[in-house]
């Protein structure tokens, strides 16, 4: 049974939110739940990754752990995002365990950037099934239990809609698959804009993010060293959590844009090599 919660305190704290992510084993989406966590919120986590893999760090098991050892209270369910029922499960196992859902996160993602004709079929069907099917799925599974909140989020890790040729020559399936994230998150925020406290919107990083499809993807060990950390994204996403509705809904924000809007102008401590200029970092894609 779910229980309604207090408003959010803007500008303050997640503590006691209850937040409901896709993925979240490692990168980004692990460090928004370990700032969230340091709150004291409780965060459920959707991920496939249960056993080690050599390629990639971590595990729905081991994000737990860090998540319990930064303050917070963390729910690990095991699943495929692109299966609904299975999503649908997670999402009412979820509310039964933390009273309800406060803030829904779609942080599940798959990239690859070959074009037309390079393109496997099975590595197309998973991008636009990961990215975009799941989206669709999260959200729609989680809506009718986060709609109970005082104050329902959902935040998309996808970016901003850009129609420069460059992106839709360079890699125009990932974009798709992209761009579909963003415009069903936008798409939801128009359809509940009369609800006075309902927030969906979305984030993206202005420059590579220091995670494995940058190691592995995208930019290599030189991509890595240009880069910044993900936790320049998690204090993005608290400080969007606990803004005003209507001061986020229906937009897309970008990392650093944000916490200048709170004041921080030397955001130097987020780089992968400390002292590194912001000169010499690689902006990431769909951003001119």
């Amino acid at each position: 049974m779910t229980q309604a919660a207090v408003g959010f305190n803007e500008g303050q704290s997640l503590a006691g939110k209850r937040i409901l992510m896709s993925g979240g084993s490692r990168g980004i989406g692990l460090a928004i739940a370990k700032r969230a966590a340091e709150d004291g919120a409780q965060i459920s986590l959707l991920a496939k990754t249960d056993k080690p893999d050599s390629r990639l760090p971590g595990t729905i098991h081991t994000a737990a752990e860090e998540i319990a050892d930064a303050g917070g209270t963390a729910h690990p369910f095991v699943g495929d995002v692109r299966d609904y029922e299975r999503v649908e499960e997670v999402v009412a196992q979820s509310a039964e365990k933390m009273g309800g859902i406060d803030i829904v996160v779609n942080n599940a993602s798959a990239i690859n950037l070959s074009g037309f004709g390079s393109l496997s079929h099975k590595r197309w069907s998973l991008m636009k099934d990961v990215n975009m099917g799941g989206t669709f799925n999260l959200i729609s599974a989680a809506l009718p239990v986060l709609m109970e909140s005082a104050s329902p989020r959902v935040l998309s890790l996808a970016p901003p809609i850009n129609l420069n040729p460059q992106w839709i020559a360079s890699h125009a399936p990932y974009t798709l698959s992209k761009y579909g994230m963003t415009l069903l998150t936008l798409g939801l925020a128009e359809e509940h804009r009369n609800h006075e406290d309902f927030s969906a919107f979305c984030l993206w990083p202005r420059t590579l993010i220091a995670t494995a499809a940058i190691a592995n993807v995208v930019g290599g060990e030189e991509g890595m060293r240009r880069s910044r950390r993900p936790e320049i994204m998690a204090d993005a996403a608290n400080s969007l959590f606990t803004r005003p509705a209507q001061a986020t809904t229906g937009k897309t924000f970008i990392d650093d844009d944000v916490l200048s809007e709170d004041g921080f102008e030397d955001l130097t401590r987020y780089t992968t090599v400390p002292g590194t200029p912001d000169s010499e970092l690689q902006q990431d894609m769909f951003l001119d």
